[in-house]
């Protein structure tokens, strides 16, 4: 605070002077109207305020550098661990790239295999319908070769049979022209009389193995009659007198017819053949009926009746016609000499050409 300084009161009857001005009595005067105003205060609190602040920022500062250095830490640890898992990724990675190298060259091996199967493939595997046109151009095939070199109806109907049943269990509408031309075949073969080819030839081998056993017409022997004579069991009785002199004739008369033979051969001349010929009739004989044979399996009927008449002829004059074998051999060599083996046999040229047909159709594009 200031003090005042007193001033001297003025004498009563002298008129006092006007008061002079208040002089300052001490220099702090100014710094105490100066601290009066609010600047002051502000400036401190700006200062307080911005100590406060880089104090508060040094610490930051300090926080973040530890931060920083912690993370560094990390970074590097990790850079570190970063290094030695890429070294051995890098070292995996060789090892794939060489596993995967080896498996390429595998891969391209199995897939020049697998193109070599498949052309392989495509070479001989075929459809569906390839297959059943294949066993059906087979069976019309085979009907086609029975009829024409065994003269086989029975084979060439059974033949077509299966081709039919194979395009029965097809039900493509495309199948249907053909077998209507594969039945038409069908019914011409069946409409075809039956030759019984394997029993005319079981009969002919008959009578060639039974040649060998017929008896020849020269030595046949007139029957000796038997009356006069005991039949066999019965009892002998004493002969008397009469009997005695009637058996002594019977015997006579016998010697005496056996003296002569008398012998009748139903032809204009007799077959006389010498003890040699025999044997070569017989091979003959069979030869002719072995011909006779070949032509029925060739069904050629002249060839085949000629030689069946040849040998029934021979039969009938050098043979004993009396004796059962004979008589068999001379009916079987009828019943054949009358049969009928060649028939005119149709072609199967329609189905053949139809499934021909067909198959080129379906090859095209």
């Amino acid at each position: 605070m200031t003090q005042e300084t007193p001033v001297a009161a003025p004498d009563s009857g002298t008129p006092s002077p006007l008061p002079a001005p208040a002089v300052a009595s001490s220099p702090s005067a100014p710094a105490v109207s100066a601290w009066r105003g609010p600047w002051p205060y502000l400036a401190i609190a700006a200062l307080a305020l911005a100590g406060w602040q880089w104090m508060e920022t040094r610490l930051k500062l300090a926080d973040t550098q530890q931060e920083v250095a912690r993370r560094l830490a990390e970074s590097e640890s990790l850079g570190k661990e970063s290094r030695l898992l890429a070294g051995q990724v890098q070292t995996q990675l060789g090892a794939l790239q060489e596993k995967l190298a080896a498996l390429e060259t595998k891969l391209d091996e199995s897939q020049s295999q697998q193109a070599a199967l498949e052309n392989l493939y495509q070479e001989l595997a075929r459809t569906r319908d390839d297959w059943a046109l294949t066993e059906i151009e087979q069976s019309i095939t085979l009907a086609a070769q029975q009829l024409q070199l065994a003269g086989n109806v029975g084979g060439a109907v059974l033949a077509l049979q299966a081709a039919d049943a194979r395009l029965a269990g097809n039900t493509r509408p495309q199948f249907i022209g053909l077998r209507k031309v594969l039945n038409r075949d069908l019914d011409r073969l069946r409409a075809l009389p039956q030759v019984d080819l394997p029993g005319m030839n079981l009969r002919l081998e008959n009578v060639i193995v039974a040649i060998d056993t017929l008896p020849l017409a020269v030595d046949a022997r007139p029957r000796h009659d038997a009356a006069g004579k005991p039949a066999a069991g019965e009892a002998v009785t004493p002969a008397t007198g009469l009997d005695f002199w009637r058996r002594l004739g019977s015997e006579f008369w016998q010697d005496v017819r056996a003296l002569v033979r008398i012998q009748r051969f139903d032809r204009d001349e007799p077959a006389l053949l010498a003890p040699g010929q025999s044997f070569f009739l017989r091979e003959n004989l069979k030869l002719r009926l072995l011909n006779a044979r070949l032509a029925l399996l060739a069904r050629d009927q002249w060839t085949f009746r000629n030689e069946v008449g040849h040998a029934r002829a021979w039969i009938e004059r050098y043979f004993d016609g009396r004796d059962k074998a004979v008589q068999t051999a001379l009916g079987a060599l009828k019943q054949l000499s009358a049969s009928e083996i060649s028939i005119e046999l149709p072609s199967l040229n329609d189905s053949l050409a139809a499934i021909r047909n067909f198959k080129v159709g379906k090859e095209r594009p």
